[in-house]
């Protein structure tokens, strides 16, 4: 099993000069612990992310990293051009030095689609005809050419190109059926999230589909099956469980209010089923839930290993570890004790 980084880089309260430069000393130190990667989300016109273009955050990342990859859990393509995705694509790969990782997505929120003038209802089909058209543009020629639905270009020149070949490997990250089905079909690399019933579920929908299409449609070497296999999880480590149940509370209960902030303002009571994203409203729910996993290393230990068992088996660990107004010093030592404590215990996972 290999262990990545998720971020939201969400609202602490505190100025967000503060907050970019100790994302970026707490990146720096997973870069040197061998942390696998860094996964940032894109999320808008909400606190549960301060980095709405966050290859920005990261083409700042990739100059003060040397060997951790770097990508987006996910880019919304609904709300780009694919001929600029495709450039911002090939210049990330090359700033970080073919360390990219390109994690797509259509979007969750209706409420941040619609302040873009997305209809939900559509942002599925949006999604995948501006796949299609990045696919295209990433492995044309001198030029490219494409005709869908949603987007067409005709004879567009192509200057850059990625340095991996033929482009740096996609992820798909999702939380129903239809999303995984989808990114099985192509091939991707995959996490799920949710509660542990729900993620097994999906994983087992992924697993299915990605066995009928044959395998990754860009294999990993170091991943069993070449395929990622992967379960976000918010992750404290301390030196006692009710130091890092002390830790883990507040910082937990101030993301809440952040996943939350849009639900409430529009007061829309459904979101949480509609959506299936998990509906905790504290630290026991999320614990119970298999959301958090927080304690000992020897605790966190036994419980990545039972949550590995009861998903059905996965070999990438995506690990959520500094959220809500988490301070500095509490995460950089929480991601010590986890490196040096509980990662080699997993790694034959």
């Amino acid at each position: 099993m290999k262990v990545g980084l998720f971020d939201h880089i969400e609202d602490a309260g505190r100025p967000l000069s503060t907050l970019f430069d100790e994302r970026l000393e707490f990146y720096a130190a997973a870069d040197r612990a061998g942390f696998y990667a860094v996964q940032l989300a894109e999320h808008h016109c909400s606190p549960i992310n301060m980095v709405p273009v966050p290859g920005v955050f990261l083409g700042a990342l990739a100059r003060e990293t040397k060997r951790i990859k770097l990508g987006t859990l996910v880019y919304l393509l609904t709300l780009t051009s694919p001929l600029k995705m495709i450039e911002e694509i090939c210049m990330l790969d090359h700033l970080s030095n073919g360390r990219l990782e390109v994690g797509i997505g259509r979007g969750v929120s209706p409420f941040e689609l619609n302040y873009h003038k997305i209809a939900f209802d559509d942002s599925r089909d949006i999604f995948i005809d501006a796949y299609k058209c990045i696919l295209a543009g990433l492995t044309g020629s001198d030029t490219f050419s494409y005709e869908g639905k949603h987007f067409t270009y005709k004879d567009v020149p192509v200057a850059l190109r990625p340095l991996q070949h033929p482009y740096p490997s996609f992820w798909y990250g999702s939380s129903n059926e239809t999303g995984s089905t989808w990114a099985g079909e192509q091939g991707m690399h995959f996490t799920a999230n949710g509660p542990t019933r729900m993620a097994a579920e999906n994983l087992a929908t992924f697993k299915k589909a990605l066995a009928k299409r044959g395998g990754a449609a860009q294999p990993k070497a170091g991943f069993a099956g070449g395929t990622v296999l992967g379960c976000l999880r918010q992750v404290v480590v301390a030196d006692t469980d009710a130091e890092a149940r002390r830790i883990a509370k507040g910082p937990a209960e101030y993301h809440l209010a952040n996943i939350n902030w849009l639900r409430n303002k529009h007061g829309y009571k459904d979101f949480t089923n509609r959506l299936r994203t998990p509906g905790a409203a504290g630290i026991e729910d999320l614990i119970s839930e298999g959301v958090l996993i927080v304690g000992s290393p020897e605790s966190v230990v036994r419980q990545i290993k039972e949550q590995s068992t009861a998903l059905g088996g996965i070999n990438y660990l995506l690990a959520y570890m500094m959220f809500g107004n988490m301070a500095l010093g509490d995460a950089l030592r929480s991601q010590e004790l986890f490196a040096t404590e509980v990662m080699p215990k997993i790694a034959d996972l």
